[in-house]
């Protein structure tokens, strides 16, 4: 997938996040490829995987759900922007689903990455408007396109996570197989 650039719209979207949006625009102007540092908790929360594990669950939000909101990768992992609170709900619902470090170790998640959740009090680097490179380490994969985009919440972000799990490891009700027993044919008759 090709890297996304920012609209006007989505920047003064983004801005807004921090304590001096137009200072911020005014750097982008100056400078729009450089990734900024902006705070959660009021304008959007941050969901951030692995980015396999992420891109899994952007794949189930497009592909079965209601979409995404702005997503984009960073340093090796995918940050889906939500709704503000996300960040507070999303780890007690993952951890009713036994999700968490306190579910079952020998469980259905127990290979599952962990996600972080960004919010009040957290900030996260964003990456720049526009990439300076196409197919780079840091960029936008669904990038902000207007002033007011649609923020999934944790239910849905839980959903996508829990249809990711469900793709990314195969879940059986029977124990695995000995891998030293003899296997006989029988369905051969003499």
């Amino acid at each position: 997938m090709s890297s996304a650039c920012v609209t006007a719209d989505g920047a003064v979207w983004l801005a807004s996040a921090g304590t001096y949006p137009r200072s911020t625009l005014a750097l982008w102007e100056e400078r729009p490829h450089a990734p900024v540092v902006l705070p959660c908790g009021s304008v959007f929360d941050i969901v951030s995987a692995p980015a396999v594990f992420g891109r899994l669950m952007l794949d189930r939000l497009w592909r079965e759900g209601p979409g995404s909101g702005p997503v984009a990768v960073l340093r090796g992992r995918t940050l889906l922007f939500a709704a503000p609170g996300t960040a507070q709900r999303l780890p007690s619902l993952l951890e009713w689903e036994e999700w968490g470090t306190r579910g079952r170790p020998d469980g259905r998640t127990h290979s599952v990455p962990p996600l972080l959740c960004h919010g009040t009090g957290d900030a996260v680097t964003v990456p720049a408007l526009t990439p300076e490179r196409e197919h780079g380490p840091t960029r936008w994969v669904v990038a902000p396109d207007c002033r007011h985009p649609w923020l999934p919440g944790p239910e849905v972000l839980l959903w996508a996570a829990v249809r990711a799990a469900r793709a990314a490891v195969r879940i059986s009700i029977f124990p695995p197989a000995d891998q030293d027993a003899k296997v006989y044919d029988v369905s051969r008759r003499r």
